[in-house]
């Protein structure tokens, strides 16, 4: 089996490849009927998510983003528009709004990786982020999102490491 650090190296070769395009609408049943979505704001090697974090906030459903407040943790924070995104940890773009803290009422989580298998099995990019987070909220319906090439025969995991759902293929 390939080392989580192999397929890293695999799969940032492979994006030099692509073109990334913008992901406008997820017609999905679970995003349809969520309330509260958690999602991502996404980094230049991830599938896009601006269009559906402003189509799913018009239709008034609370978006929620994460913010990296530690070398180990991230919060939740409302999304309310572009306007407050502002660059936080490694690049990304971070809401400045008020922060999220009823995790029960979250219905979807739209999560980004590095690579995905079939099983729901989520490469990340290593600092563990997300799995802290996604253990915290288990009931939570979890959808990958990635690119073709982001779709892979195997990703190795360990015990922590949480499986999603689901797997969108943009």
């Amino acid at each position: 089996m390939t080392s989580k650090q192999e397929l890293r190296k695999m799969i940032r070769q492979r994006k030099q490849q692509h073109s990334v395009g913008e992901l406008s609408d997820v017609n999905h049943p679970a995003i349809q009927k969520a309330h509260t979505l958690l999602l991502y704001s996404a980094l230049p090697d991830e599938v896009p998510t601006q269009t559906l974090l402003d189509k799913l906030t018009a239709q008034g459903k609370t978006v929620l983003l994460p913010k990296v407040v530690s070398d180990k943790d991230m919060e939740l924070r409302h999304y309310t528009g572009k306007a407050d995104l502002q660059q936080g940890a490694f690049g990304i773009m971070e809401p400045c709004g008020k922060v999220f803290t009823d995790y029960d009422s979250i219905d979807v989580a739209i999560v980004p990786g590095m690579a995905f298998d079939q099983q729901g099995h989520r490469l990340g990019r290593g600092k563990g982020y997300y799995d802290r987070f996604l253990a915290k909220i288990q009931k939570v319906y979890k959808i990958g999102l990635c690119f073709s090439w982001q779709l892979v025969d195997e990703v190795p995991y360990d015990e922590h490491d949480i499986i999603m759902d689901e797997i969108i293929v943009q």
